[in-house]
């Protein structure tokens, strides 16, 4: 067995233990944390899984908050990853080493408005009348459940399409004027593909197996992933809607990119993907947004970015949000909610969003963000830092770019890597690898209602 079918399920255990012991967040019964003091202020454990460069950006916003006033301290305190952050959650949730506030990515949103003890953060935006106008309005709707916000977005991407512009110009394509349909890729990547007799020395284009970019291009056709609205219209998602005409294009789409040596398959590891393109061994990609200043500053030749593909005849209705949120744990006292909910809006304005779109990739969660000299000034160096934004700016605010509302989005994406690894190595067609896939998804949403008992 390999290690994302292992990790797949040590999550779906983990889930269900979570969920069994929390039976939900409206029953939980929680130890009251006491208010920690330091010199004076009310002192806040603040988790976190950014590391690296952009772990040190985050620390820099962290000290700012701390020096701009004298009445809370925030002690940040990385993680490690999404998953090792959360599952440390459900080991202290309810207890009085649960931290104040923790940064969980999206995936987990139906997850902990379920199953943990949170306060939902429009309970603080509906008291002093917080204006959201600002923000992007496929972020909040991302974050929103039943027209409440729950967590606070911080970090937001979505999926791009990344090529090789020197390639572009060596074989003849206008490298301002990239392919956007499925067909327009493949005549692409048949130009860009160069063989040494067998060898394949470059590929034309690479597909990550990578569940969320299925998602994605579900979401650009403007399809449902899960039914009932993908879970965010009142009714809770009951099953797989991806087993469709729309699934069924992109499945078709990568097999056929597959047969014909157009489509390079490096496996499960997303690295290898990112290495793969900056040293030139594939000339288009897709992958987060977040990735761009990492690609262009490693990268050799002048990488260009581009909106999401789509089927032929389909118009294209934009992105799904990826990225991160902050949430408010509810077993502290009101005086420490209060002091966590200033941090966070802290870390929304304006300026600091503009500081932490340069200094990690990500887009600002609000449009004003983009009025700040620092961000003009990225954008004038890199522009193209600008693409995830105008794509995030053409995405139709719909429930089907919405992303969906389940608390199986770890198990649901493996299961769709596993079907396009069938899809690839023959032992399923396209119909076979999406419906298998989109029958499992089912079963494991009708597993997590009933534990959780929803």
């Amino acid at each position: 067995m390999n290690r994302f079918k292992m990790l797949g399920m040590a999550l779906i255990v983990l889930i269900m233990v979570f969920s069994l012991a929390a039976c939900g967040s409206k029953e939980k019964k929680s130890e009251q944390k006491e208010d920690v003091t330091k010199d004076g202020k009310i002192a806040l454990d603040y988790w976190n899984a950014i590391g690296g460069d952009a772990g040190e950006a985050l620390q820099e916003l962290v000290d700012n908050f701390n020096d701009s006033q004298d009445e809370i301290e925030i002690n940040s305190l990385y993680q490690g990853s999404y998953d090792e952050a959360l599952n440390k959650l459900k080991q202290v949730e309810g207890t009085k080493e649960a931290p104040s506030i923790v940064q969980l990515f999206g995936t987990g949103n139906r997850e902990m408005i379920d199953t943990a003890d949170i306060v939902p953060v429009q309970n603080f935006m509906d008291e002093e009348d917080y204006d959201t106008s600002m923000f992007e309005d496929a972020t909040i709707d991302y974050y929103t459940f039943d027209d409440k916000i729950y967590s606070m977005p911080f970090s937001t991407s979505n999926a791009i399409m990344y090529y090789n512009k020197d390639a572009f110009e060596e074989v003849g394509l206008n490298p301002d004027d990239p392919p956007q349909s499925y067909s327009e890729i493949e005549a692409a990547s048949k130009k860009l593909t160069v063989k040494d007799g067998d060898k394949i020395e470059r590929y034309g284009f690479s597909f990550p197996i990578y569940g969320w970019l299925f998602e994605e291009l579900m979401a650009n056709q403007g399809e449902l992933v899960v039914n009932n609205d993908n879970g965010r219209k009142g009714e809770r998602a009951t099953a797989a809607a991806f087993d469709s005409e729309a699934g069924l294009n992109i499945m078709n789409w990568l097999k056929d990119l597959h047969e014909k040596d157009l489509n390079a398959n490096y496996g499960r590891d997303l690295d290898d993907y990112g290495s793969a393109f900056k040293t030139g061994e594939v000339a288009i990609t897709m992958q987060s947004s977040a990735h761009i200043a990492d690609y262009v500053a490693d990268s050799d030749f002048e990488v260009g970015t581009a909106f999401l593909p789509h089927p032929d005849g389909v118009e294209p209705k934009g992105a799904q949000i990826g990225g991160n949120s902050h949430w408010i744990m509810a077993n502290q006292s009101e005086e420490a909610q209060e002091a966590a909910w200033e941090f966070l809006k802290f870390l929304s304005t304006a300026e600091n969003q503009a500081f932490w779109s340069v200094n990690t990739g990500y887009f600002p969660i609000r449009s004003d963000a983009r009025d700040e000299q620092i961000l003009i000034d990225a954008y004038e160096e890199t522009p193209q830092l600008k693409t995830p934004v105008e794509q995030l700016e053409a995405t139709e605010p719909i429930p089907e770019t919405g992303g969906a509302a389940i608390g199986i989005i770890p198990e649901m994406r493996q299961t769709i890597e596993d079907q396009i690894e069938r899809l690839y190595d023959g032992s399923a067609d396209p119909q076979e690898a999406l419906t298998d896939a989109a029958d499992k998804t089912t079963k494991a949403i009708e597993k997590y209602e009933k534990i959780t008992g929803n």
